[in-house]
């Protein structure tokens, strides 16, 4: 298979493409990064040369049109996905958008429609389930280390939401942007928590703003805050077990990750280091116990959950790398493991589903 021809949309050096696409996509011998647009020419140029990119342009649509440009990854805000992804899909160009799909439900069910009458391939920007210790701890379970699973607790720390920020993060406290602690940092767990132990049967939920205001650093000033920063998900799962997450908004003194997962034979806990509070990005410890252990020790994760992307990255590339390198084998071997934007448009409703449960204080059960 030819190598595969990627252009970013929104590769500014610092940005989120810049720390984890570029560096991943560098890795992997079935890539070629070919062409990056930014809003400003003088910063797309930029970038071009500081990552060594043939082709810059200020305007998308120039980057779509690119003929050596096979996929296009969208990697701005949120609110643009919807213009962006969409004239990716009407070119006819394989679209990888990350997560949020849409600002809403409507945006992601009208995307999904898109690239389905598009027949292209499409790929959504949920990569906790390609974590190598996520995927074996999926593999663990199967296995039955854990025997029957009783329940699961996860306890995060969504970073970004604290009591400070600058202009240009304000977005984020913002809930009609689409990037709250529910849809990005819950979102990311769930993905994982959901590939590991199966879906909701039931689920109920407190969503809560806890901060009423954020201050802007760098302007001196104080913005209302609307998104719920303090995000309480109880349910059960299809097989049974309990679920309990809880997502707090800016960090903790304490830890910032903690998931376990019970079961009647052993036990699972998969932490982060530090600051490390979103699963997607944080690099995993795992460590479990089971029959007459009674502690959790360490388990290396074998090579293989790190095949086909290198085991040597680590951090934000990590997880994208592993979806690029597993896009790519599904290429070849017309297989389906990434997820597109259909699973894109379930993760949507699930987030519709927490927020009605929070919203009626009634338990909501999922078909």
């Amino acid at each position: 298979m030819k190598k595969i021809g990627v252009g970013i949309i929104g590769a500014s050096i610092g940005g989120w493409a810049s720390i984890s696409h570029v560096p991943a996509l560098k890795t992997l011998p079935d890539y070629e990064l070919r062409a990056i647009s930014t809003s400003r020419q003088e910063s797309a140029k930029i970038a071009a040369k500081e990552f060594d990119v043939p082709a810059a342009f200020d305007n998308h649509a120039d980057l779509i049109a690119d003929p050596g440009v096979d996929l296009v990854v969208v990697a701005v805000k949120v609110a643009h996905h919807h213009a962006l992804v969409s004239a990716a899909l009407e070119a006819g160009k394989m679209v990888y958008s990350e997560w949020p799909l849409g600002t809403d439900s409507d945006q992601a069910a009208d995307l999904s429609a898109r690239a389905k009458a598009a027949g292209v391939r499409t790929v959504i920007g949920l990569q906790s389930r390609f974590s190598p210790v996520v995927r074996h701890a999926h593999d663990l379970i199967a296995d039955g280390y854990v025997g029957e699973v009783l329940g699961t607790t996860l306890v995060g720390s969504g970073i970004a939401w604290g009591p400070e920020t600058d202009r240009a993060h304000a977005y984020f406290f913002d809930a009609a942007t689409g990037a709250t602690p529910l849809t990005a940092s819950a979102m990311h767990a769930l993905e994982a928590m959901n590939f590991a132990l199966g879906d909701f049967a039931d689920v109920s939920a407190k969503l809560v703003r806890g901060r009423k205001e954020v201050r802007l650093a760098d302007e001196g000033i104080t913005i209302p805050m609307t998104v719920a920063d303090q995000v309480s998900i109880i349910g059960t799962l299809s097989g049974g077990a309990a679920v309990s997450v809880f997502y707090r908004g800016g960090f903790s003194r304490g830890d910032n990750l903690r998931w376990e997962i019970n079961g009647t034979e052993g036990d699972l806990v998969l932490t982060a280091p530090g600051l490390n509070g979103n699963l997607q990005v944080a690099d995993l410890t795992l460590k479990g116990g089971r029959g007459g252990d009674t502690t959790v020790t360490e388990i290396t994760v074998p090579d293989q959950h790190f095949d086909p992307a290198p085991r040597t990255l680590t951090g934000p590339p990590q997880n994208i790398a592993q979806i690029y390198a597993f896009l790519a084998k599904d290429l070849r071997e017309g297989t389906h493991t990434v997820p597109g934007f259909d699973h894109a448009l379930e993760r949507h409703r699930l987030v519709d589903v927490i927020e009605r449960a929070s919203r009626t204080g009634s338990t909501q059960t999922l078909s």
